[in-house]
């Protein structure tokens, strides 16, 4: 058996611990061939591999990023001005490949999901900071993107408490607001705004004065895709040729701009970017990663192509790479944690 591997999209603390789950698995299961594909469907366009064996995955357990590469802009659908799903299954027989095992978020679940209708077997593996991938109750990546930005909202209230500010942390997350609401519980946020509910300016500056008269500071994790009632979501900037064209931020300093004139007090801006994708996994998402790995070798063992791993109620599952692909996985409106924020009396923008 011979298997290629590959990593797209954008870039997360795991990725390795997968690549190295992957890779020992089936040599060691089915004494299979792994070959690495590099940049993702990229490698696969440009005619870039190299074999993994055994002393290849290595060492890279705790190692961010990514060994083999990653690229977010490349649809084999598209890739400047053609269709390029006929090449890329010509390559793949004669790179002699059984199969292919994608790892990335719902944009590579959608391109997996394309080549293996085109011909091309392929196996799924859930990959985001996210954590809004369909049928994943949570992705590796994910639990090191919070613990950065726990430690970053940490730092951030000693400043608020000094110069009695007001503190705003934007974090990543696209449409869905899972980074922004476990690392503002985690972090003591006192507002937390959030893509799923639109936010009352007037509320939020509301909130920032009682705590002006209390505290002296207030510290806002707010994330990325947030966006006022009645308002639009703030795009950083778009890219024409990318599967994903619309890049969200920028909203803490248009919320900075707008909260300044309703306070008496200073409002301070400052945006994580990728500094939430970088570094070395945590413990729980080496672990997850490594079940995840595992159990995407099981599916090629079996011959399970055409699906995704998957974790339901906390145990690993499978579904179908079309259930994944293109989709993604906001936070419910009811969802415990939402609840539990405003029990406590953290603000989550609502008038």
């Amino acid at each position: 058996m011979r298997i290629g591997i590959l990593t797209g999209g954008g870039d997360a603390p795991g990725l390795n611990a997968v690549i190295r789950a992957v890779t020992k698995s089936l040599i060691r299961q089915c004494q299979a061939e792994v070959i690495g594909i590099e940049d993702g469907a990229l490698g696969l366009i440009e005619r870039r591999v190299r074999p993994l064996d055994w002393r290849a995955v290595s060492g890279i357990l705790a190692a961010g990023g990514t060994i083999l590469g990653t690229h977010n802009r490349c649809s084999p659908l598209g890739w400047q001005g053609r269709d390029w799903r006929d090449d890329i299954v010509a390559y793949a027989r004669e790179l002699g490949l059984d199969g292919l095992v994608a790892i990335g978020g719902d944009g590579t679940m959608a391109i997996a999901q394309l080549l293996h209708a085109h011909g091309l077997p392929t196996v799924g593996v859930p990959k985001t900071i996210d954590n809004d991938i369909v049928g994943v109750e949570r992705s590796f990546g994910f639990d090191t993107a919070v613990h950065t930005v726990t430690e970053a909202l940490d730092r951030i209230q000693t400043t608020g408490q000094s110069h009695g500010r007001v503190m705003l942390v934007e974090t990543m997350g696209r449409n869905a607001g899972w980074i922004a609401l476990e690392a503002g519980l985690a972090g003591g946020a006192d507002v937390i705004l959030l893509p799923e509910i639109d936010f009352d300016l007037a509320a939020v500056a509301a909130v920032c004065r009682q705590r002006q008269a209390a505290q002296r500071y207030t510290v806002i994790c707010v994330a990325e895709g947030a966006k006022p009632r009645g308002g639009a979501q703030v795009v950083q900037r778009r890219v024409a040729d990318s599967p994903e064209p619309v890049r969200l931020g920028g909203i803490a300093h248009g919320l900075q701009a707008a909260l300044e004139p309703l306070l008496d007090t200073e409002v301070r801006a400052t945006v994580l970017g990728h500094v939430q994708r970088g570094g070395t996994p945590t413990p729980a998402d080496r672990v997850l990663a490594t079940l995840y790995g595992s159990a995407a070798a099981d599916l090629v063992r079996e011959g399970a192509w055409g699906t995704m791993v998957g974790l339901q109620q906390g145990a690993i599952t499978r579904l179908s790479l079309a259930q994944a692909a293109g989709r993604t996985r906001p936070v419910p409106l009811d969802h415990p944690l939402l609840l539990a924020a405003r029990r406590i009396g953290i603000s989550l923008g609502e008038g």
